[in-house]
């Protein structure tokens, strides 16, 4: 027989709260679900097959500043003035 979790076992197990498994089902974005009657229940297989298909990212370093953020330019509609936006973020209007 499967193993099943109900979603109380599932948050639990994915540390989400209950509110965040059932907007992912209203929006169709979490693991895959079985209805047995009113319940909800969950496949472990279908789990860990979701969890192995969300997106990996970072390699636990932080990236490293490029060095001071240079002045830039906005481009001005026709017949307006330019905006500079200087490395305060302060507005030089030109």
């Amino acid at each position: 027989m499967e193993t099943f979790l109900n979603e109380t076992q599932l948050s639990e197990m994915l540390q989400v709260s209950l509110a965040c498994l059932r907007r992912w089902r209203l929006r169709g974005e979490g693991p895959e679900y079985k209805k047995v009657g009113p319940l909800v229940r969950y496949r472990l297989e279908a789990i860990m097959r979701w969890v192995d298909g969300l997106p990996t990212g970072g390699n636990g370093r932080r990236p490293q500043p490029a060095g001071p953020p240079s002045k830039r330019m906005l481009p001005a509609a026709e017949g307006s003035r330019s905006l500079n936006l200087g490395h305060n973020g302060a507005r030089n209007v030109a």
